[in-house]
């Protein structure tokens, strides 16, 4: 397994951007893909997007779709989420997490402690 720590979340107004970043030890991150997750209060967690091992393919959630980006770069050990665009409905505490290609939870084995956005209307 390796560790995870997001970071970059915060507050900006609707229609701003923000980049999270998701930082990994250990060295086997490259084997892994990696996903997004959210989840605001009271509701489920929720698939964001995900992006496999080498970084080729990505796959996102339709609420995001044309206006979140995936990155990584396994050179840093590091998996990006740059967020435009943003929307009050946006607004949660955002998960990496390091698993298989897919968009369900159970697929991750690790988990991040998470990094709050907040958008403003």
């Amino acid at each position: 397994q390796v560790q995870l720590v997001e970071s970059g979340g915060g507050l900006v107004q609707a229609g701003g951007s923000l980049r999270l970043s998701c930082a990994a030890s250990g060295r086997t991150f490259s084997t892994y893909a990696m996903g997004w997750f959210r989840q605001a209060p009271g509701k489920e967690r929720e698939f964001v997007g995900t992006i496999n091992w080498d970084g080729a393919v990505v796959s996102y959630s339709d609420s995001v779709k044309g206006r979140f980006a995936i990155s990584r770069d396994n050179t840093k050990n590091t998996v990006y989420l740059q967020m435009n665009s943003l929307k009050p409905e946006d607004t949660a505490a955002y998960y990496c997490a390091a698993g298989i290609f897919s968009r369900r939870a159970a697929d991750y084995s690790s988990w991040g402690q998470g990094t709050q956005v907040t958008v403003s209307s």
